[in-house]
């Protein structure tokens, strides 16, 4: 039988990565059969990935998936930035050589594959492989920041805004301009410009904070 903390990371993966639609009931005595665990181990699971929000509990009703939500999206946009751009600066300043070796690499790794997924016919068998390499990136920006508790705030707030966006992304229409983006940032973290660089992430995530129209003239 699989321990907890190993269906707490699949479950979270797929969580993240879209495994389940917007709003889909999530069913314990079901998944458990699918996880190989006990119901009981699995409610645990589930009530842990609601403390970081990415598991939506109702009363009476049991577990959810979040529904799409575009003012958290736009929320969670406005956090990235805020941690991206305070973590990201520290770095510079503590980071060394190490650290820019570290970030050319994720970065060469992403900008490799954002790379292959553009001049692909199809491009369904990238996501988790973009995933892993765009969230790698972005920790990898932050990680010689010196504060424990920023990279942890980043890394659940990452998660939400990932699974909020995770079916829109799927289509990778953005991949053009995130290439010349992560580029942009990479560009400015090894030139040790702070306003550069905090610009440079503004930029990457401003399109998420543009909320839709509403009332009877919206689309």
């Amino acid at each position: 039988m699989r321990t907890e903390n190993d269906v707490y990371r699949t479950l979270k993966d797929r969580l993240v990565r879209g495994g389940f639609g917007h709003g889909a009931k999530l069913r314990p005595s079901f998944l458990s059969e699918e996880y190989g665990c006990s119901a009981s181990a699995l409610r645990e699971v589930l009530l842990r990935l609601s403390a970081e929000g990415l598991v939506v509990v109702r009363q009476q009703r049991g577990f959810w998936v979040p529904e799409l939500d575009r003012v958290l999206q736009r929320e969670l946009a406005e956090l990235r930035i805020l941690l991206e751009s305070e973590g990201a600066s520290r770095s510079i300043e503590r980071g060394g050589i190490r650290w820019e070796a570290r970030l050319s690499a994720a970065h060469h790794q992403l900008s490799h594959i954002e790379t292959r997924i553009r001049e692909a016919n199809d491009t369904s068998a990238y996501l988790d492989v973009w995933v892993e390499a765009e969230q790698e990136f972005h920790e990898t920006l932050i990680s010689a920041c010196g504060s424990e508790s920023l990279k942890a705030t980043h890394a659940a707030v990452y998660a939400r805004f990932r699974q909020q966006l995770i079916v829109s992304d799927q289509n990778f229409g953005h991949v053009s301009e995130n290439i010349k983006q992560h580029q942009t940032i990479l560009d400015a973290a090894l030139d040790g410009d702070e306003a550069r660089l905090r610009l440079a992430i503004h930029a990457h995530l401003e399109r998420n904070l543009v909320l839709p129209p509403e009332g009877p003239d919206a689309p």
